[in-house]
């Protein structure tokens, strides 16, 4: 179906006048040169759909316009042909040819009618200059590649008139019948295969000025529009060497069409890397995509995949480490860029990338263990591959809490964080190691240790953190040794020997205390005594300081 051309000097029209549009045949024979292996173009035979798509692309692609638009606008004119039943198309508003262009002073119309070549070079002109004009809105922060900002000037290749409103002003809907609608619903059809939606414009009824009843273009009130959602970049400008990803479920093909055999099945998010230059699709369809020779990341396995699944890379940003005590997310990204920093869908915090790439966002500290993601959006508002971290644990446990050791204790119990390693030392020397259970208990086998030691305990948990130590002084539970008694004659009346340093010596006769002293530094002591009858036993104990007795030592009475 061709769209009707006004010829009441529609802008369109009216720019065909301009000596701008004589076509340049020098420029027409190097693009086209690029599909000389599909043949030579016949006059008065449409060329196949595959060769078409060939000139129709690297005629756009002279042009720096997006050949999802050039293809697009001329199949929304003439379904791709230049001739019908051998004979120039012409329509009934005058459109002559593949792209259905009005003839004026400044073009040929025999050359339009018989030279498809001449016919798609002046068509992609008109395109390239209304994207040039100064007085169509335009989509902020986007350029010439992106799909979205070519909406106004395929709007006008077929002119601004009412009928092409974005916005019914009866109604306040969108007009689907405007002609770039249709355009690019062709466009998502074809290029797209229906997969990739474009991304909605935020157009109102106050936007568009024009009386309905009147031929008078339409006036354009806002003349700059912000797209929130994902714009789409044309997908012919890989490079040799480029990542990209895959968009879907898709099945690299061994040569470039869906009939060849399947080399190997991708998942959404696969990582690619562009093998070479695009080239066109070999089956009978009519399929205006193009295919890439691709080849996985680690260079082992290559074929073919559909431009319809493939978008660019965008790498995720750089994130520095995150523990359980930052209060601040730091990393790298595009400078100017939006950093997300999400907890699951929950969005924790944002920040902007400075002019050298960098991005601080504060947060509340999060539990050692999250689970965290990064991204950011690129300027066709594209989120960029997620970064994913996990909240490292850098706080230290809680010093263990130590039960009663004492100096003929074998075992060391007490809490410490479940899971933790208890480390016992004295002196800094290790002398024992366990776990802590679940339930924070631990006990740990050692080999008695002296009294008054301090035992030093420390609990390490998993990500190897060290708590602050705790000590416990080794009570003394180990009674002197028995004193030792010189001889005692019924002449004696004083007791002499050796007993542990500092320990009170206490002697007794038929369990009557006789004497008390202390053995000095030197162990040794000294107790005044009553004489005693020969042949009494004289029963001798120390005790120390921890009130520890030592057992019995006794003695007879001599002559």
């Amino acid at each position: 179906m061709f769209v009707k051309k006004l010829l009441i000097c529609s802008l369109s029209v009216c720019l065909l006048l301009s000596p701008f549009f004589k076509p340049n045949k020098a420029a027409a024979a190097d693009w086209s040169s690029k599909c000389s292996s599909f043949g030579q173009v016949k006059q008065g035979v449409n060329p196949s759909f595959q060769q078409i798509n060939c000139l129709l692309t690297n005629a756009a692609l002279a042009y720096k316009i997006p050949p999802e638009i050039v293809k697009a606008v001329a199949y929304q004119e003439s379904g791709w042909k230049q001739y019908v039943n051998n004979k120039p198309l012409v329509a009934s508003d005058g459109g002559i040819g593949i792209m259905q262009l009005t003839n004026q002073s400044k073009y040929s119309e025999e050359k339009l009618k018989t030279d498809i070549l001449y016919n798609i070079q002046a068509g992609v002109e008109v395109l390239d200059s209304m994207y040039k004009r100064g007085d169509l809105p335009k989509i902020s922060s986007a350029d010439r590649q992106i799909i979205e900002n070519w909406y106004f000037p395929i709007m006008a290749y077929n002119g601004t008139k009412p009928s092409n409103s974005p916005i019914i002003s009866s109604t306040g809907k969108r007009n689907s019948n405007a002609y770039q609608e249709k355009v690019l619903e062709i466009l998502m059809r074809e290029s797209y295969l229906g997969e990739r939606p474009l991304a909605s414009y935020p157009f109102s009824n106050k936007d568009f000025q024009y009386n309905s009843n009147s031929v008078d273009n339409i006036k354009f009130i806002t003349k700059n529009y912000t797209i929130k959602a994902e714009m789409h970049e044309s997908i012919y400008n890989f490079k040799k060497g480029a990542k990209i990803v895959t968009t879907d479920i898709v099945n690299m093909r061994k040569y470039p069409n869906k009939e060849s055999a399947g080399v190997k099945n991708l998942a959404k998010n696969t990582t690619l890397i562009i093998n070479g230059n695009f080239t066109y699709d070999t089956s009978s369809k009519p399929n205006q995509y193009v295919w890439y020779p691709v080849k996985t990341l680690d260079g082992k396995i290559s074929g073919f995949i559909s431009s319809v699944y493939i978008t660019n890379k965008v790498e995720p940003p750089t994130v520095y480490a995150v523990s359980d005590q930052s209060k601040v997310i730091s990393g790298k990204a595009p400078a100017g860029f939006a950093a997300t920093i999400k907890k699951g869908a929950s969005i924790l915090a944002t920040a902007i990338a400075d002019k050298n790439g960098k991005f601080a966002a504060k947060i509340t500290p999060q539990k050692a263990g999250t689970k965290l993601t990064i991204t950011y959006k690129n300027s066709l508002n594209t989120v960029s591959e997620a970064k994913a971290i996990t909240v490292a644990d850098k706080t230290p446990p809680a010093a263990p809490s130590l039960n009663t050791v004492t100096s003929v204790s074998k075992t060391i119990t007490g809490k410490a964080e479940a899971g933790s390693t208890i480390t016992l030392k004295v002196n800094n020397t290790v002398i024992g190691k366990g776990t802590a259970d679940k339930a924070k208990n631990f006990k740990i086998n050692i080999k008695p240790q002296k009294a008054n030691s301090i035992v030093i305990a420390t609990a390490t948990d998993s990500a190897k953190n060290t708590s602050k130590g705790s000590n416990v002084k080794v009570a003394d539970k180990t009674p002197p040794a028995p004193p030792a008694l010189n001889k005692v004659t019924t002449k004696s009346n004083v007791v002499t020997g050796k007993a542990e340093a500092g320990s009170t010596v206490i002697l007794k006769v038929n369990n009557k205390q006789i004497g008390k002293g202390k053995a000095d530094n030197s162990k040794n002591f000294k107790i005044t005594i009553k004489s005693q009858k020969a042949n009494t036993i004289i029963m001798a104990t120390a005790t120390d300081a921890a009130k520890n007795t030592s057992k019995n030592k006794s003695i007879k009475v001599i002559k």
